[in-house]
């Protein structure tokens, strides 16, 4: 005698961009690392001013990720958001060890005080994005899994 299972797929987990917490959280902690290298920003004009240039092409890039989790819910999201925020917070540990070429003035400012609000966003946004990525990469395969069993003939 054959069984089947009941055909209706369970309905899938929610993606962690579709939590509102997660989402403010990373909008706000965005928001944040932007306001933080327009303020230091200025000055690195007439200091290092390809130093200038790539802050204010990190501030265009956390300003359009915050824009998008306010407005999408893509899962492209956290990915480019790690893909920013790292190397942000490699340059910053780099410019406070060796130093950064034509740049040795902030080594070991470690307390300077936009540095200290620069390390406290940045790593808020890490701590929220990578855990979410991986919880939604771990959902997404629970999710596959459970489909294929509920798709498969009953034995």
């Amino acid at each position: 005698m054959h069984t089947s299972r009941p055909t209706s797929t369970p309905a899938p987990a929610p993606a962690p961009v579709d939590d509102p917490a997660v989402r403010a959280t990373l909008v706000v902690g965005l928001l944040g690392t932007a306001l933080v290298h327009v303020i230091d920003g200025i000055g690195k004009w007439s200091e290092v001013r390809y130093e200038f240039w790539l802050f204010m092409a990190l501030v265009v890039g956390c300003v359009a990720l915050a824009g998008g989790f306010l407005f999408t819910r893509s899962r492209l999201l956290l990915p480019a958001t790690l893909g920013l925020i790292v190397p942000a917070f490699i340059a910053y540990v780099l410019s406070r060890t060796t130093g950064l070429p034509q740049s040795t003035d902030d080594i070991g400012n470690w307390t300077e005080p936009i540095g200290v609000v620069n390390v406290f966003v940045e790593l808020a946004v890490l701590a929220v994005a990578a855990p979410a990525l991986a919880l939604g990469r771990s959902r997404s395969r629970s999710n596959a899994r459970a489909a294929v069993l509920a798709t498969a003939p009953a034995r």
